[in-house]
């Protein structure tokens, strides 16, 4: 495992703030019932921000046929839908919501090129919502396979996310399982894949980035 090379700043930032906190508390708090606890809490915080943002060596389930998950977190919708941005069809939608628990680090779904990426500015709704799809804050991706099939996703900011991070280049060819960006805080991927794609994940499974297969092309 690896840190986030664009988390850096962050995780120092927190571990500044962090013994700048426990130093205060050791200085000015003489009741140890009280300092300790509270020192433990933010070592705790400490820990919990570096494991959030590193990024998981993970052995990849994917290829240009077989669409592995963009992140970890669980299946909150499957359904079809409209995808106007790029594609201009109905698709068949794969939304996974990741929660502060869940590692952020986002990976590429398929192997492929690809064609479209572009970035939107937007609120910062629960991203479980379903407006959050096209409200939020987000950045959207399209991987065209050498077989020619395009797998579309959104990366979304949620409530309390602020960062969204994405690799992505028009023309870049990628493979699946290899990091593609990262989200901070709370959020969800949104999957938009072509109506004969045969999903082999249910509403409520959770899933792992890499190595949970979502659909075969």
């Amino acid at each position: 495992m690896r840190l986030d090379k664009n988390t850096y700043g962050t995780v120092i930032l927190v571990y500044v703030l962090s013994a700048a906190l426990i130093f205060l508390l050791f200085r000015f708090v003489h009741i140890w019932w009280v300092v300790w606890p509270l020192t433990l809490v933010i070592l705790w915080i400490c820990l919990w921000q570096t494991a959030f943002h590193m990024v998981p060596d993970r052995k990849s389930a994917g290829s240009s046929s077989v669409v592995t998950a963009v992140a970890d977190g669980r299946v909150v919708y499957i359904r079809r839908a409209y995808e106007k941005e790029f594609l201009c069809k109905e698709c068949q939608v794969v939304s996974i919501y990741m929660d502060f628990w869940d590692v952020h680090a986002n990976f590429w779904p398929v192997t492929g090129s690809v064609v479209y990426t572009m970035y939107h500015p937007g609120q910062h709704f629960l991203a479980f919502k379903s407006k959050a799809s096209e409200e939020n804050e987000h950045t959207c991706t399209c991987i065209r396979t050498n077989e020619g099939k395009d797998v579309f996703f959104k990366q979304l900011a949620g409530g309390f996310a602020r960062r969204i991070v994405c690799y992505a280049e028009e023309g870049l060819a990628v493979t699946a399982g290899e990091q593609c960006g990262i989200i901070k805080f709370g959020s969800r991927i949104d999957l938009f894949l072509p109506l004969d794609a045969r999903i082999v994940v249910s509403d409520g499974d959770k899933v792992r980035a890499c190595e949970t297969v979502i659909a075969h092309l």
